[in-house]
């Protein structure tokens, strides 16, 4: 699909769901206050494109300070999460504020996680070839395994499909996105 286009579809579909999701995101808001102290988003340094560095956005679901209190990626089990969180990851509500990184250019609707700067710090020159696709809020990695990949993996299976994507191979990843939430597949 050609960049124009993607770009195009990207901002129409995140600014609808913007505005159709606005008063999830109030309950959703009021829901972590209520839950935990601290801040509604959850904001995360990330590699993107090109390799330059942006700040993710999502519904927070961990305590305030859970990066102090143990590692970056979430474990099995992690006592960090919030009951609110715990809710939300179950059904990826916590990532539709990336629907903000998207209209901001930073992020489309289809394309690799973006990862964490401390692993892709360490990313070898073709693993480094991830960042010639802007990142996704869902993707080829999200539906075939999700947290269950090891970073090494899920950067190889994105590089791989998404040299050869199409507009069609990408509507089957939207698609298949709402099966994969609703059975929990590949989610910690």
């Amino acid at each position: 699909m050609g960049e124009k286009i993607r770009r195009v579809l990207d901002i129409i579909v995140s600014f609808i769901s913007l505005i159709f999701l606005l008063p999830l995101f109030l309950i959703i808001g009021l829901a972590i206050k209520i839950d935990s102290e601290g801040p509604v988003f959850f904001i995360h340094k990330r590699t993107g494109y090109k390799g330059k560095n942006f700040r993710m956005i999502k519904f927070r679901g961990m305590v305030h300070n859970a990066l102090e209190l143990g590692p970056q990626l979430t474990q099995p089990n992690d006592k960090r999460i919030t009951r609110v969180g715990k809710f939300l990851r179950r059904t990826s509500i916590d990532e539709i504020p990336q629907f903000i990184n998207v209209l901001k250019g930073e992020m489309s609707i289809i394309g690799p996680r973006p990862e964490i700067t401390s692993i892709t710090d360490t990313y070898t020159e073709k693993e480094r070839e991830v960042f010639d696709f802007r990142p996704g809020i869902t993707g080829i990695s999200q539906i075939n395994g999700r947290q269950l990949l090891s970073p090494q993996k899920r950067v190889k299976m994105e590089i791989e499909y998404y040299k050869q994507a199409s507009f069609y191979s990408e509507a089957k990843i939207f698609f298949k996105t709402f099966k994969v939430i609703i059975s929990n597949e590949g989610n910690l």
